[in-house]
């Protein structure tokens, strides 16, 4: 086969797949290049404040930045690659085959990617969005331009996929769980994701409804937010908050669970308190809903109101301390290797305690009135998304990369990632505590001398240069590992105990020859401790039935791309409603077709089983 048949093929492969698999490598490289995107625009914001009076961007162009490099960064960032973890290793850990929705897995991607090209199809077409990450309808509704409209097309039709992405894990873990493997059976990075996936369920349909109502407003002459038609724009605070704060443990959830994964394996230990561990996992998720409004202290909700969530706020500070405590114990006694995963985990701790702490600082309502708004809050916000997520982010890339690709990220240099990161976050964000203390206001795009700010926003963007030197390492060891990394072996870092590790790296297309026999917590080390090479079978060996590859994932998410486009112009040009019905018209013309072919799947049948199980144990 020519080379250029053959790159053919492999891009059809990943436009069509519905592998869980190939679709986790998806979400990574997507995720990863708006990773990117938003590090760049966040180096442009740290560069524009280096300098008092300093005109680097203008006024207007930096509040674009601005609002994208936070956009980016939890829609299109932190939350794909978090998918991609999720889809890389849930399925396996639970012993199954594959998601329980493969085709709906797939539509999940192709709405996530097909809404954050259109977010950022905005800086092409006339401006970025400009009034903050939140968009707060105040500012929303007054800003000229498509720049929210675009804001709000983009994040429903991502946010649409991500929901579906929920909803297909909770059904995963519920119905497709190997035999033996009860609900207290389940690794904690399973149990994180389903209690994440639950917390998706609940809180993207408030942002859903809210988007729906700007989107009204802006495009169809609405009043949900206009006080002078008698709206109220202190409801779309209620409504981005009841989604925004659930969202930070829809992230930060995952990553405890990568971390549980990853501080058990090289400790040599089973997790310390797992069933308290749970518990907690639980509770952070039902906790997660009571604490919205903690963001609108100063709204003027009344002593009640803001007492009550001050206290369900602190509340949360209970079960996120067991966490804490039984890492330290699995760690404790342990025989710890400190490979780049555990480096980061080890990292993690320190820094998520800072975000926890200033976190309880700012659930003080009465103390909230002096922080809120000013530099303190970033840099509380950024200790729990960079020094929670993003470092749970970058240990799990290198943990699970082997089990993804079938080989090993260079040590060495994942190391020298760990330490220009870990430094970098630290005089980035660590001074950013006493600036907002010193009065510096949240989203100003200048200052003045003679404030006392001009030392710590230098220091805070030397910071974010080791960041960015840390992610070109990172990319550098990909491209290395990519063309001459070391092959990596099924249970590639030696100690595993989940079930992931029992199979090849990377994985066969159907998981599991035989549907595996879960005998205990870490369904692996037991085995292991009995001397077997491999898992107990729950079936004999026979043929395997998988879903076929479909390109209508893709055609129903450009679908609503082009619909989304039409009806965002269709008050400026006359072709605009008849783009939005085309598109809509494609969107749906798929999914009719979707229903009446008749997709039965195909079969990999016993003897090609064999094949690769032979070729897998020679590797």
């Amino acid at each position: 086969m020519s080379t250029v048949a053959r790159k053919k093929s492999l891009i059809w492969d990943y436009l069509t797949t519905v592998d869980h698999k190939k679709i986790a490598i998806l979400y990574l490289i997507a995720g990863g290049l708006f990773f990117i995107m938003g590090g760049i625009e966040a180096l442009f914001i740290r560069i524009q404040l280096a300098v008092p009076n300093n005109d680097f961007v203008s006024a207007g162009l930096y509040n674009e930045i601005l609002t994208m490099h936070g956009t980016t960064m939890i829609f299109l960032a932190a939350m794909p690659l978090v998918f991609a973890m999720m889809n890389a290793v849930v399925p396996i850990q639970i012993g199954a085959r594959d998601v329980a929705f493969p085709f709906l897995n797939s539509l999940g991607f192709w709405l996530f990617f097909f809404g954050g090209l259109f977010l950022n199809l905005s800086w092409f077409l006339g401006g970025a969005p400009d009034a903050g990450w939140t968009s707060y309808a105040s500012l929303s509704l007054e800003s000229p331009g498509h720049g929210i409209d675009f804001y709000v097309l983009g994040l429903q039709i991502s946010g649409l996929g991500t929901l579906i992405g929920g909803i297909n894990f909770l059904v995963t873990i519920v119905n497709m769980r190997a035999p033996g493997m009860t609900y207290m059976r389940m690794p904690l990075f399973t149990w994180t994701t389903f209690v994440a996936s639950a917390l998706i369920l609940f809180a993207f349909p408030p942002l859903t409804v809210g988007l729906i109502f700007l989107m009204m407003d802006r495009l169809f002459g609405g009043n949900f937010f206009d006080p002078a038609l008698g709206g109220n724009t202190i409801i779309w605070e209620h409504l981005f908050w009841i989604f925004g704060h659930p969202e930070v443990y829809i992230l930060v959830l995952p990553a405890f669970g990568i971390f549980s994964e990853i501080i058990s394996t090289f400790s040599k230990k089973r997790l310390f308190g797992y069933s308290s561990m749970v518990f907690a996992t639980v509770l952070i998720g039902f906790l997660g809903f009571m604490v919205w409004a903690h963001h609108m202290f100063t709204v003027g909700m009344g002593p009640i109101a803001n007492a009550i969530f001050a206290v369900a706020t602190m509340a949360i500070a209970v079960p996120t301390g067991i966490k804490i405590f039984n890492w330290l114990f699995t760690m404790w006694g342990g025989s710890i290797r400190f490979t780049t995963p555990m480096l980061y985990a080890v990292g993690f701790i320190p820094s998520f305690v800072m975000g926890g702490v200033t976190g309880v600082m700012n659930a003080t309502a009465a103390a909230d009135y002096q922080y809120h708004d000013s530099y303190f809050v970033v840099a509380h916000f950024h200790y729990v998304i960079v020094g929670g997520v993003v470092f749970a982010l970058l240990a799990g890339a290198h943990y699970w990369w082997p089990k993804m690709f079938g080989k090993m990220l260079s040590e060495k240099l994942g190391k020298v990632t760990f330490w220009l990161f870990f430094i970098g976050f630290h005089l980035t964000f660590f001074i950013q505590h006493f600036l907002g203390l010193m009065g510096m206001p949240r989203r100003v795009f200048t200052y003045l001398p003679g404030q006392g700010w001009e030392t710590g926003n230098l220091i805070s963007t030397i910071g974010a240069f080791f960041m960015a030197a840390g992610t070109i390492v990172l990319l550098v060891n990909i491209v290395i590992t990519t063309v001459k990394g070391k092959k990596a072996e099924a249970d590639a870092w030696g100690d595993g105990r989940t079930l992931e590790w029992a199979v090849s790296s990377p994985a066969p297309e159907y998981n599991f020859a035989q549907t595996p026999l879960v005998r205990g917590l870490d369904a692996l080390w037991v085995e292991k401790m009995e001397g077997k090479k491999g898992l107990t079978p729950a079936e004999p060996l026979g043929d395997i039935h998988m879903p076929n590859p479909s390109f209508l994932p893709f055609v129903i998410s450009l679908g609503l791309f082009i619909s989304a486009l039409g009806f965002m112009y269709h008050n400026d040009h006359s072709w605009g409603l008849m783009v939005g019905i085309v598109g809509l018209l494609i969107t749906f013309g798929a999914m009719f077709l979707r229903s009446v072919i008749d997709d039965h799947g195909y079969h990999i049948h016993k003897e090609e089983i064999i094949e690769a199980e032979k070729k897998g144990a020679k590797a």
